[in-house]
């Protein structure tokens, strides 16, 4: 199964945990309310989560003459993409992340810390890899997962509410209404099915984004050095982030190791490297 579709699908069983949660809790009423919530997080995520993300990491914008500006304008040319805005953020911590709607409204943002570490071939994979995010419109379906994934978290919470107070469905919807047992289930089950989707979505869309990158360069080996540098000097200088837009970064801002590697915006860079290098056909 090729990753879009498999992103396709997985974008789907989030929404439609949603939907089933909302039924749960409420029947048709639920249902109707989990969907107008759906479309408003949806919404708000489109329009907004650009501003957003860049005001809480304090990023400042760049023009002509600053040596990443340059480095994305040529790249952008490269990929048939057009300008988007640059941004410096002031963290010592080695990352970088996209962000914006589409590719006409795009950002590309980058840590001090990582012009400090990395070499101007191995900027340039990071970079690619960006933008490959911007013109697969990664960034808008990272972030619907992100927005269904938080409202399954809000629901859920009303569903122990429920379940506890008494609730859920009403007589006339099903005779009894929903089992208090179902809906604390629910309330528990659900955020985890919700993180595991989201993390797989976003996932598949780093291994993408990391041959799209290398194709645009025309080489892996500037990314597959910055991987492993960034890894490194992430280890070495964590950056605190929010959890909510970790899927954003080129690498996860924060270790995650164990079991809970199920729950990691990012593959293991290993394998990514592994990916890179495989001979293309």
């Amino acid at each position: 199964m090729n990753n879009t579709l498999k992103t396709t699908l997985l974008l789907a069983t989030l929404s439609g945990l949603l939907l089933v949660i909302g039924d749960l809790i409420g029947g048709q009423g639920g249902l109707l309310i989990a969907f107008v919530l759906a479309l408003v997080m949806n919404f708000g995520s489109y329009w907004f989560s650009d501003k957003i993300v860049l005001s809480m990491y304090n990023a400042t914008e760049v023009g002509p003459g600053h040596p990443l500006y340059d480095i994305v304008q040529n790249l952008a040319q490269r990929a048939g993409l057009p300008m988007p805005r640059v941004y410096i953020i002031p963290d010592a911590s080695p990352n970088a992340f996209a962000t914006g709607r589409n590719p006409e409204h795009a950002a590309v943002a980058a840590t001090e810390g990582i012009l400090r570490l990395l070499t101007r071939d191995e900027l340039e994979g990071v970079i690619a890899h960006e933008l490959a995010h911007v013109k697969h419109r990664d960034i808008l379906t990272s972030t619907i997962a992100a927005g269904l994934a938080s409202m399954i978290f809000v629901i859920a919470r009303m569903a122990q509410y429920a379940a506890i107070f008494g609730g859920g469905r009403s007589n006339n919807d099903r005779e009894g209404g929903a089992s208090p047992i179902g809906l604390l289930a629910m309330a528990i089950l659900a955020p985890f099915a919700a993180m595991l989707i989201q993390a797989a979505i976003s996932r598949s869309r780093e291994y993408d984004a990391d041959a799209g990158g290398a194709k645009i360069v025309g080489h892996p080996m500037g990314l597959v050095n910055a991987l492993r540098k960034i890894e490194a000097g992430s280890k070495q200088i964590p950056m605190d982030a929010d959890p909510a837009t970790a899927h954003l970064f080129i690498m996860k801002p924060f270790n995650i190791s164990g079991i809970f590697g199920l729950f990691s915006t990012h593959p293991k860079t290993e394998d990514r490297i592994q990916r890179l290098l495989q001979p293309r056909g």
